[in-house]
């Protein structure tokens, strides 16, 4: 197995992913939440984006031909999830449920909700991270071992964001109430323009 190729999935999901980048959006939506929560949040969350990476990594190509469906309009669809989330950010909807949460109990099916949509699916395992793994495991050429490889490389960067979700909340103390409004209106405006962005490679994309 060629360490150019560990180092080369290493770095791609890295920066495709983006770890430091997630911790202001995991501070957003799980306010309200005990430390419990949060962890339950945050590993739920790293588990299945990591069972989906795996899933496109081994099949996630067949798949989409046999459904009709094309990469471009897979990042289409997964700009239009993050705008969604990023209007919910920028306009406090996102804040004013929190609030609400934050005086009753934080049920079960809440935490499962938070930690599948959106943290881990579109904002993990997005289109980007998803069609990167798919790329990267198209370059194995069959060689179980780099598929290993590679699979061992993804559930380290999942650990890696699962550490930063744990220290948000440290980062969230620190900021305080006014901060922590300034950092989700400022995250919700980079999550629109990286929506956006997913919508132009996808339209860019079409007919190449």
């Amino acid at each position: 197995m060629p360490v150019d190729y560990l180092k080369t999935a290493l770095v791609t999901l890295f920066v495709t992913l983006d770890p430091p980048g997630l911790a202001p959006v995991f501070v957003s939506l799980t306010l309200g939440m005990t430390r419990v929560e949060k962890r339950e949040v945050a590993l739920r969350a790293c588990v299945i984006a990591f069972a989906i990476l795996a899933a496109f990594a081994f099949g996630g190509r067949p798949a989409l031909e046999a459904l009709g469906v094309t990469i471009p309009a897979f990042r289409i669809a997964g700009g239009l999830l993050l705008f969604y989330v990023a209007f919910d950010l920028l306009f406090s909807l996102r804040g004013e449920r929190k609030r609400e949460i934050a005086n009753d109990a934080v049920t079960v099916d809440h935490i499962r909700n938070i930690a599948a949509f959106p943290l881990a699916i579109p904002l993990m395992a997005g289109p980007g991270a998803i069609t990167a793994t798919m790329l990267l495991a198209g370059h194995a050429g069959g060689d179980w071992r780099a598929l290993v490889g590679l699979m061992a490389v993804a559930a380290a960067v999942m650990l890696f964001i699962f550490v930063v979700y744990l220290m948000a909340e440290r980062i969230s103390r620190a900021l305080g109430v006014t901060g922590n409004v300034v950092l989700t209106r400022m995250f919700g405006l980079v999550l629109a323009a990286m929506a956006v962005q997913f919508v132009i490679d996808g339209v860019g994309a079409i007919g190449k």
